[in-house]
């Protein structure tokens, strides 16, 4: 059965598609939704506490209960759980044999069951696959993607405070993290966008939400972008790895044990180099579209790159995210070719060219493990 959120009713409401279908593109209004979402007040809404919400009700929810569930998703993952405390918020990558990444899960833990937000489709594959990973150990896995919503906001909901939220760690550098960024932790654009996801239940959603104005999913993806921020079905093919989009910043710890994955996690990291690295772009707005993703990055009339996501930023004007070559040369100006139209594109580093490779260099090029 397709998902349909019940906040579609909404006056003005139009459906996305994508990653995001079941929920609101926009309500009619995408750029004021969006100053509205970054806590930029419009003139109307001086004075009073109208910092928007955006639906997200179509993301999926797992839970693990039971008191082997640290430990055991410790052992699975690439993140470092045996300590997490309670509503403490993290994230951990699930990965192929080769190091690739499968899921991206954003994980909060009550002190009772662990709570597992993912993209839409992700959830029942990563239900059966945890079902199947128990063995004999203490450990209920359950996919309750129909009885809980989910709602985001770059600002805590003073009503919602009792409730269970995930707060994204995006851009700081968690324990054992390091960052493949070339610019500093205190520069990265990623510290204009906090980002909260309440969980609610969903019978509850409409009457939660209330009055409080809500942003679509357009909104939500321009700031996104805007902090370089990648997104699982979308910066993410059966290829990648976590180097490739800075994800050992916030979802990989390098001192932990043994996992999956974790073989070509140090060997990238110590001896070699990405193959892709993400890449901002700055795009040239004077033809008043956007290019879709999926569309070709070129360098002269050769394609180093493909576009992961584009939106229009309320101030930015058109920006997209895109994973290109990692030996393309972080001065030159590309293109991004569209259906045969032509689209000039800035670009701005977010991986270093030269990533990686941390065994026997020079110390303060990026940060190292904590």
């Amino acid at each position: 059965m397709t998902y349909k959120s019940t906040l579609l009713r909404r006056s003005g409401a139009v459906e996305a598609g994508g990653l995001d279908a079941g929920v609101a593109a926009h309500y009619g209004d995408p750029y004021r939704e969006q100053r509205l979402l970054a806590g930029v007040h419009v003139a109307a809404a001086q004075g009073k506490n109208l910092t928007a919400v955006v639906d997200l009700s179509h993301r999926g929810v797992v839970t693990v209960s039971g008191p082997d569930r640290l430990s055991w998703l410790n052992t699975l993952s690439s993140a470092q759980l045996t300590d997490l405390a309670p509503g403490v918020s993290t994230e951990l990558l699930l990965l192929s044999i080769q190091g690739r990444i499968e899921h991206d899960v954003r994980v909060l833990d009550d002190g009772a069951t662990t709570w597992l937000i993912v993209e839409a489709a992700e959830a029942a594959p990563l239900a059966a696959w945890l079902t199947g990973m128990r063995f004999m150990l203490r450990v209920e896995v359950a996919d309750v993607s129909g009885l809980w919503a989910v709602a985001g906001t770059v600002n805590p909901v003073t009503e919602w405070s009792e409730r269970l939220c995930w707060r994204d760690p995006w851009p700081h550098i968690a324990p054992g993290g390091f960052a493949y960024t070339a610019v500093p932790e205190e520069s990265h654009p990623g510290l204009d966008r906090s980002w909260f996801e309440y969980l609610i239940p969903m019978a509850d959603l409409d009457a939660a939400v209330g009055v409080r104005p809500l942003a679509g999913s357009w909104a939500a993806e321009a700031l996104r972008i805007a902090a370089w921020r990648p997104r699982l079905g979308a910066e993410t093919d059966d290829k990648t790895i976590p180097h490739e989009l800075d994800l050992l910043r916030t979802a990989v710890h390098l001192a932990k044990g043994c996992y999956k994955g974790q073989e070509t996690v140090a060997r990238v990291h110590n001896l070699g180099h990405p193959p892709r690295r993400l890449v901002f772009l700055q795009l040239d707005g004077s033809q008043h579209t956007l290019p879709a993703a999926g569309s070709a990055v070129l360098l002269g009339e050769r394609q180093v790159g493909t576009v992961t996501s584009v939106a229009q930023h309320f101030e930015m004007g058109p920006i997209a995210l895109a994973v290109i070559k990692r030996t393309v040369d972080p001065a030159a100006e590309l293109t991004v070719l569209d259906a045969g139209e032509k689209y000039v594109a800035a670009q701005e580093t977010i991986v270093a060219p030269d990533a990686g490779q941390v065994v026997g260099r020079q110390t303060g090029f990026l940060r190292v493990p904590r």
